[in-house]
């Protein structure tokens, strides 16, 4: 019987938006929502003994059965920790929540915000050419480290990019990523194609394209696959581009 109440709260657990004050495995207490996704959501938090500020991923439960979802996650995480462009992991932790066991994953707190809230806020809602491809380049040594190590991050875009401005630079992490089978030449494909995608939409995207210079387009090629990737077959290739390229 408590088996059957346990599988209906995991399978009606759609959303959790957890109010601030909120208490996770006794150690964690909610500051505020920071998003949500397909497999769960994110808040900030606060240790309740030291008062640091950490991350936590909340997993839903049909989304993570038996945790592998979440092993997953932590332990790419874990395998990635030289990758100082991602978040850096700490501890799982375990708690109840309508009857269901929610998994938990604790890693550092990122300051800034996401690129599509910053874009948001610049004239234009966009950047500059120079700043774009400045972005590009930043993200490109992030993926380039993460395909070393022979993984891939397969869910790049705005809303996964965490972005804070520092003069004429940027500090940048990258959020969620995809991780639900082995890397393959194709993964690491669609990174690529996922990092030109960035670049034109913090361009503004369609509507600002044609009058985008030719180093530009000669990255974004219309966004066509192919074209992309006989130029770009891996993502030290399009770094050592953007390294060389003449304005």
């Amino acid at each position: 019987m408590f088996i059957l109440h346990k599988s209906k709260a995991m399978k009606s657990i759609d959303s959790f938006n957890l109010p601030p004050g909120f208490i996770i495995a006794g150690k964690y207490r909610i500051i505020s929502k920071l998003g949500e996704g397909w497999e769960g959501e994110a808040y900030k938090i606060a240790e309740i003994q030291t008062g640091i500020e950490r991350t936590a991923k909340l997993f839903y439960p049909k989304r993570n059965p038996r945790r592998k979802t979440s092993m997953r996650y932590a332990k790419k995480l874990h395998k990635l920790r030289h990758c100082p462009m991602l978040i850096k992991y700490h501890t799982g932790e375990r708690f109840t929540y309508k009857k269901a066991s929610i998994t938990a994953l604790i890693s550092e707190y990122v300051e800034g915000e996401v690129l599509s809230e910053f874009l948001k806020k610049l004239p234009g809602k966009r950047l500059h050419p120079f700043e774009a491809v400045h972005l590009l380049h930043i993200l490109a040594k992030g993926i380039e480290q993460i395909h070393q190590y022979n993984e891939y991050h397969g869910d790049l875009h705005l809303d996964n990019i965490m972005i804070k401005r520092f003069g004429l630079s940027f500090e940048v992490k990258i959020l969620d990523f995809y991780h639900w089978e082995a890397t393959k030449s194709e993964n690491k494909q669609n990174d690529i194609i996922d990092l030109v995608r960035v670049l034109y939409d913090s361009l503004g995207g369609a509507k600002h394209y044609a009058k985008q210079p030719d180093f530009i387009k000669y990255i974004c090629c219309g966004l066509k696959r192919s074209l992309i990737i006989e130029k770009f077959r891996t993502v030290s290739i399009l770094r050592k581009h953007l390294e060389l390229m003449e304005w």
